[in-house]
């Protein structure tokens, strides 16, 4: 009994945080652009498909590049297939992780991408239908730029490497000292 109580409690820990995707691809390198969306309700069943838009730099109209609907994914545009892959939820028709890679990420993929969002709530005696829609502008760039928090937090790991080195040898002096010191009284007794 506890340990099905257990299995049961984590099963429900799981949940959804709707990050911003990242705007800069680097060209010859995989992108993985972000689109979460989560239910307002965990414990309502729902059933998701979601539909990939790009617009390119200088395009006046969105065209559809990838649709996913558990388990099939289509890529609907030509000058994606072979590098757009489906990087979200798995295995399930209640989808809140819509994320997908572009590999080999070349400079015609710059632009606006829209996913969008359908999601049917199933109650017991009706369903509802809500459509959310997120844009992401997608740079692309030769060559990666670091951000600040990877080089603060680089710099930091350096600083705690030296600070816990310091601390580490004058702990083994100050324990040295004090073995020594012990060692001589012993000597000074049995004198």
């Amino acid at each position: 009994m506890t340990l099905s109580f257990f299995h049961l409690a984590y099963t429900c820990w799981s949940g959804c945080v709707e990050v911003d995707p990242e705007t800069e691809a680097v060209a010859g390198k995989e992108f993985k652009i972000r689109c979460i969306s989560c239910k307002k309700r965990g414990e309502t069943v729902a059933k998701t498909f979601t539909e990939w838009y790009f617009k390119g730099e200088g395009m006046e109209k969105f065209d559809l590049i990838l649709t996913y609907q558990y388990p099939q994914t289509i890529v609907d545009d030509e000058r994606f297939v072979g590098r757009l892959k489906w990087n979200g939820s798995r295995r399930t028709d209640d989808l809140q992780d819509m994320s997908v890679v572009i590999s080999n990420v070349s400079f015609d993929h710059a632009g606006t991408y829209m996913c969008s969002v359908n999601r049917t709530l199933i109650f017991e005696s009706h369903e509802y239908n809500t459509n959310v829609t997120k844009f992401m502008d997608i740079t692309v760039v030769s060559k990666g730029n670091r951000d600040i928090a990877s080089i603060v937090s680089e710099i930091m790991m350096y600083v705690l490497i030296v600070v816990l080195t310091i601390w580490l040898v004058a702990e083994m002096i100050y324990c040295y000292k004090k073995i020594a010191a012990a060692g001589e009284e012993q000597v000074l007794e049995n004198a």
